[in-house]
Formats: C-alpha cells, sequence, structure tokens
C-alpha cells in the first residue's frame, strides 16, 4: 500500500471518526432535551421554588400547593424547617421527591416547658374555649388545650412538634 493510500484512509477513518461523534452527541443532546434532565441541581444559597405537599405519618393530608401557587425559599436557609431544606438540596428542575422527616428534623419533640398553665384571669372577662388560639405579651401563638373556673392550659409548641412529616416535594425552579 502506498503512502498516499495510507494517507486517505486515515482521513477517511477520521471523517468516520467525527461523523459518528457528532452523531452521538446529537443524539444524546435529543434524549437529554426530550426527557426534560437538567443537570443542574439545588445547592445551598440558591433561591429553589417548589411544590409541596405535606401530610401526618397516619396519611392526614395537612397541606398541599400542587393547584396553587408554588413556594420559594433560599435553601439551606433558615426560612424552612431543616429538613425540608436539606431535602431539595441536590434535586434537579422538575424532579420529585418523597421525604420522611423525624420530628428532630421538622418541628422538634414536644417542649413541656412551652406548655404553660396561666390564671384564667389573665384573659379579662373574655369567653375562652379549648383550641382557641391566643398570644402572649411576646406574640407567641399557643392553642388553649384544657381550662377550668381558675386556669387556662396554653401550648405554645407547633401544631406539629413530635409528629414525623411526609413530603412530596416538585423543584419548579432553581436561581
Amino acid at each position: 500500500m502506498s503512502s498516499e493510500s495510507t494517507v486517505k484512509l486515515h482521513i477517511n477513518r477520521v471523517y468516520i471518526f467525527v461523523i459518528v461523534v457528532v452523531v452521538a452527541v446529537l443524539i444524546a443532546s435529543f434524549y437529554f432535551l426530550s426527557h426534560n434532565i437538567s443537570t443542574v441541581s439545588v445547592k445551598s444559597g440558591d433561591n429553589v421554588t417548589v411544590f409541596y405537599s405535606l401530610w401526618l405519618s397516619n396519611g392526614t393530608l395537612i397541606q398541599t400547593d400542587f393547584n396553587s401557587t408554588p413556594f420559594s425559599f433560599i435553601a439551606g436557609s433558615s426560612q424552612v424547617i431543616k429538613g425540608f431544606s436539606n431535602a431539595v438540596i441536590g434535586m434537579k428542575d422538575g424532579q420529585v421527591k418523597n421525604v420522611t422527616l423525624s420530628p428532630a428534623e421538622a418541628y422538634g419533640n414536644v417542649n413541656d416547658s412551652l406548655i404553660i398553665t396561666v390564671p384564667k384571669s389573665d384573659f379579662g372577662n373574655s369567653s375562652l374555649y379549648v383550641g382557641e388560639h391566643v398570644s402572649n405579651p411576646n406574640g407567641a401563638t399557643g392553642v388553649i388545650t384544657a381550662l377550668n373556673s381558675t386556669s387556662v392550659i396554653v401550648n405554645f409548641n407547633s401544631p406539629l412538634a413530635g409528629k414525623t412529616l411526609i413530603f412530596e416535594i416538585k423543584v419548579v425552579k432553581i436561581n
């Protein structure tokens, strides 16, 4: 084989290789675009917009925003409970994830020091009832859990304290 035909053979192989690479890149691009696969993932400090649903471990739906306005927050910040924020870190745009959070990852365990007995006279002549939301002078909100003729028991824990929470999260946008 002459050196001229060897060079032509080599050039033909290079052309074939380039064509194969271009076709492979086009196929991969089409696949990623058609399957809406994002390579960007949420990291701490990103402004992230999500849809979410929240259930108690017994299956009771507490809240969902899937059919309304999505929720935005800064990932890794204290704007949301730590377990929720940690759950979105690493998610990609369009990804859906289900996550179960223990009380420690959510609103904490029930803190008995936040359940206080207050003299009923502190409420003046108000008509009080169990389940009523009241505020202390510092603005903290609690719920009346029991009352009698002389005293009122108010729980200032979050209503979700001590509960295992289940979230379905869908990332809508990452900034």
